[in-house]
Order: structure tokens, then sequence, then C-alpha cells
């Protein structure tokens, strides 16, 4: 399969029903649900109610052998808002991890249950992250420990910064079932709802995404059935013998899910720049002073410039990043990584420059874009460090597999 920039007539038409959503529902409630800092059901609902949330859209965009559904919905549907857009989206990183660890019976039984349907949507939570444990999955705690009696797994730990975390129907959640094999004897499990044991006591205030919510969860002696094991545990089984006989692993469930997801929430954040963009655009052409409009002046127009080829630039990134995920091209974890460092930092310098033609900090509280520069920070503090720009150098340097 060739890869080709030009989006084909259902590709257009998935662009244009997802931005016409997001300019008629999402913008005029964002500002509503950014500052009340709550889940937008409503939202969700109508969502669900078009046919844009739910497991069959997901597969239809799954089903598409280019790989750029997923990111061409996420650009447009966090072009509205990014709390809102998260919480539409944010169900399906733990669709991810029960499909790239999970088997058929556990996809056909458990991926409807993250959803719900038309009349209740539900969500769901992917628990990978602890408090010293982030994008480093070789430090995790939470344990799992298989109690054969009653063929139930226990789990007990905590899970840091978890979207949707304490109000998902189904969690997803990473545990260590042999701690001596580091991040090659870990398993993913999935929680069903109404588990004893499970609980998330406070939402995490954040400064962007305020729509979405996230919260630390707490696993004390959560007991789940055998069969909530992703995977089997006759696969597990094989895997830790392999791993302890110094065998090559097939692979670690988290960092499977996080590749899934980096070209899409890369187009993430080319949505929250775009959206900046597009206000700082819109008000210099309005905007005038010694009679004419801000964006005859040279820097401005020049400045307006950039933006959008930075935004053009980041998203090339991103489409070829989805591209190869999906096809026979080699693709590893550094194709999708750089791609979302991309598109995180073009998101926050994007928004930075809007703010400053907007009139700066002091006079933008009226403007959708200082909500768009929050969320941008979100990006901006996960993936704009220079940690994680070395990491990146180290990656492509010497090849090695980073998160």
């Amino acid at each position: 399969m060739s890869f080709s920039l030009e989006l084909n007539e259902e590709q257009q038409e998935l662009r244009d029903w997802v931005r016409g959503f997001a300019d008629k529902v999402i913008r005029p409630a964002a500002r509503e649900w950014d500052e009340r800092e709550e889940t937008p059901w409503p939202i969700i609902q109508e969502a669900a109610k078009i046919g844009l949330y739910g497991f069959e859209t997901l597969a239809a965009f799954w089903a598409d052998e280019t790989g750029l559904s997923l990111p061409i919905a996420n650009e447009e549907l966090f072009r509205g808002d990014g709390g809102i857009g998260m919480s539409i989206f944010g169900t399906t990183l733990a669709v991810a991890g029960i499909f790239s660890a999970g088997t058929p019976d556990q996809l056909a039984e458990w991926v409807p249950e993250c959803y719900g349907d038309v009349d209740e949507p539900k969500v769901a939570a992917f628990c990978s992250s602890e408090p010293e444990a982030g994008s480093d999955v070789s430090a995790m705690r939470t344990r799992a420990v298989y109690d054969e009696a009653t063929d139930e797994w226990v789990l007990n730990g905590q899970k840091a910064w978890a979207t949707n975390g304490g109000i998902a129907n189904i969690h997803v959640v990473q545990a260590v079932v042999d701690p001596e094999l580091g991040s090659r004897g870990q398993a993913a499990f999935v929680v069903p709802p109404g588990t004893p044991g499970l609980s998330a006591p406070s939402k995490i205030h954040k400064h962007g995404l305020r729509a979405s919510h996230t919260a630390d969860v707490f696993l004390d002696n959560v007991r789940i059935p055998g069969r909530c094991l992703l995977g089997g545990k006759d696969k597990l089984d094989e895997r830790i013998a392999r791993a302890r006989e110094g065998g090559k692993a097939s692979g670690q469930a988290a960092m499977r899910t996080f590749e899934l997801s980096r070209p899409t929430v890369g187009a993430q954040a080319i949505g929250i720049a775009r959206a900046a963009y597009e206000e700082a655009l819109e008000y210099a052409r309005q905007r005038e002073t010694f009679g004419r409009p801000i964006i005859d002046n040279q820097s401005i127009a020049f400045t307006l410039a950039d933006m959008k080829m930075e935004i053009d630039a980041a998203r090339l990134l991103v489409w070829r990043a989805a591209w190869m995920g999906r096809s026979e091209e080699p693709f590893t974890a550094g194709e999708g990584s750089m791609s979302k460092l991309k598109a995180g930092r073009v998101a926050t310098w994007a928004t930075e420059r809007a703010i400053q033609i907007l009139g700066g900090n002091g006079y933008t509280r009226e403007f959708p874009v200082e909500r768009m520069h929050r969320d941008a920070k979100i990006y901006d503090i996960f993936e704009g460090t220079e940690q994680i720009q070395q990491l990146v150098v180290a990656r492509a340097v010497s090849g090695r597999h980073i998160a």
C-alpha cells in the first residue's frame, strides 16, 4: 500500500462530519464544561446518537487500511475542545489495551461494555501509570497475584492520572505478576463494573483538558475472575516461562498500547494548535489599529504563516506514523514518539503565539484560545521536556525502545 497525502472520498466525508459536530455541538458548550470541570455526559450521548461514540465507530476507523481515519477524527474533535474531545475519545485507550492483549472472545465481551449504549453511554479507563512509573513501565509496583483455589486474580496498588479513572464502567489495569522479570513480568487485566476494592476518592484538578475526568485509582484486594486476565493464563504462563529462560519476549502489553495510541494523541495536539491558529487568524483580520487590520503588519502575517507551516509539518509526521503502523513498512516506537513529540511542541508553540496576537495573557479571558492554551500546556508538561527530547535522540541513535 503506497502512502498518499490525498484523502479519499470517505476520509473527506469523515473529516467534514466530525468537524460539523465539533462546530455545532462541542464549541458552543466548551466553556461551560471547562469551567464546571465535569464529564460532559450529554455531549457524549449526542456523539453516541449520531454514531460518533461506540465500538462500531472505532472498528470502522480502525478498518481504514491507511491508518488515517483515527487521526483525522481526533484532530477535528480536539479542534472543537480538548477536554470534551478527551471525554469522547479517552475510552479508546482502554479499548486499545484490550485489543493489544486480549483474545477475540475478550474483545467481544469487554469492548461493548466500555461504551454502553445510546440510552446510557459508558466510558472506560486505561490504568498503567503510577506515581513513580509513568512511561517507565518497568518501575511499576501494582501487583496481581493468582488465587488458584478460587480461580481469581487479586490486585493491589495505585494508578495515577487515569483518564476516566473511578467513573469508568471498565478499568483496564496493568500489573506485575512476576517482579523479578521487570516489564516482562507484567500483564493486563479487565476490572468489571462494580468490583469491590477499586476506588478513586477524588479527581485531579488540571490546568487544561478540564472537561475530561482524571483521577488516581486505588486497588485494595480487588478480586477479579481468572477470565479477566487479557490473553488468558496459558498464554501468560508460556510468556513468563520463556522470559525466565532468557527467551525473546513477544512484547509488553502497556508499551504496545502506547505505541498504538501515539499518532492519535499527536493528532489531538494538532487539533488544539489548529484551533489556536484559526482563532488568531480571524482576530487578526478583524482587529484594526491605526486604520488597518493587524494582519497587514508583517510581523503578525509572518507569525501566522509560521503557525500554519508548523501545524502542517506536524500533521505530516502524524499521518506518516499512522500509516506506517498499519502498513508493511518497518514501524517502531520512534516514529510514533517523534510525531507525538512534534505535535505536542507545536500545540504549545502555536497557542502561545495566538495569545500574543490576541493581546497577551492579560487580555484573553473572553477568548476560547485561553482554554486551548491551557490544554496545550498538558502536552508541554509530558512531551516538551529536555528529558523526552534526549530519549528521542537516544532512540534514533541506538535503536533503543522508548515510551
